[in-house]
């Protein structure tokens, strides 16, 4: 089951990427601006778990592009 973080650090549009750490990603946040999210089957498990401290989040275009929307 994949492992997803999601970056504590906003994008300029005021998403909070949701990343996998299982399949890796060129695009991963600096480790001290990674909260851990757990396993999740999917990445909208994990995109709801990150919802719950960041409302506006969103999946990584690179690594987990089906919860991505903007």
């Amino acid at each position: 089951m994949p492992y997803f973080i999601v970056n504590t650090n906003a994008q300029a549009n005021g998403d909070h990427e949701v990343h996998n750490t299982t399949t890796g990603c060129g695009h991963m946040p600096y480790s001290s601006n990674q909260q851990n999210l757990g396993y999740h089957a999917s990445c909208s498990g994990a995109l709801q778990e990150a919802k719950k401290t960041y409302s506006q989040s969103n999946g990584c275009y690179y690594c987990c592009n089906p919860c991505h929307t903007s």
